[in-house]
Order: C-alpha cells, then structure tokens, then sequence
C-alpha cells in the first residue's frame, strides 16, 4: 500500500508538466515495514487515491492525446491513465491475495461468497 500510494503521488503530481518519476521519491522506502498503524497506513493510501482522483477531475478531453513522459518515454495521457490503472489493479490483486492468505478460514469474500451466485441470480439487482 505504501509503494501504490508513493507511485500514485509521485506520478500525478504535476502529471502535465513533469515527467512522473520524481527526484524526491524513494521508491526503496515504500517497501520497508516501519509498523505503521493502520490509520497512518489509511491516510497515505488515501493521499495516494486523492491525488490520482483530483488530476483525473482536473484534465479535460484536449488533454488526452497529450504526451506527458514516465521515466523520460513518451504516453499520451490515455495510455499513461491505462499503464496506471493496470499497475493498481495488479498490486491490489497482490494485497487480496496475501490478505486472503494471512486471514485462512476467517477471510470474508469481496465478491459472492462461494456457493450464493445462484441466490445472488435471483435477486431483483438483475432484474
């Protein structure tokens, strides 16, 4: 969570104007476990989520095909949203995964739980 949340603020602060890598970043640090609480990990999740959110509001459709640079190589602004998006959804996998792990027989599902997609089904959400 602290590695997605550096990349999150170093990449789209400044997302037009400089290239995405930031000098100040240490990327090495996000890996180390300092035993953060858990609300000191929320708040730089959340830091992280809040600057991604706030670019993508302030970006307009002239903004799309323009070329920002991640690590000196060219995107268009598209391209760098996907490059992003893929790069979150794969890490929030790797928590899910290992958070699945840790927790055994007391994990609770983020989807329908295994043996309710039929009672799910028949709910008037798909109606």
């Amino acid at each position: 969570m602290k590695h997605m949340s550096g990349n999150m603020i170093s990449r789209w602060t400044d997302f037009l104007i400089s290239d995405w890598e930031k000098a100040e970043r240490n990327r090495d640090e996000e890996f180390i476990d300092r035993n953060l609480s858990k609300i000191e990990v929320i708040k730089f999740w959340e830091k992280g989520w809040n600057t991604v959110f706030d670019t993508l509001k302030r970006l307009n459709e002239d903004d799309l095909m323009k070329t920002v640079r991640i690590r000196a190589e060219p995107h268009t602004v598209v391209e760098s949203i996907n490059r992003q998006l893929t790069h979150y959804a794969y890490h929030v996998g790797q928590i899910v995964f290992l958070s699945k792990h840790i927790k055994g027989k007391h994990w609770q599902t983020l989807s329908i739980p295994k043996g309710k997609s039929e009672d799910f089904n028949r709910t008037k959400f798909w109606k």
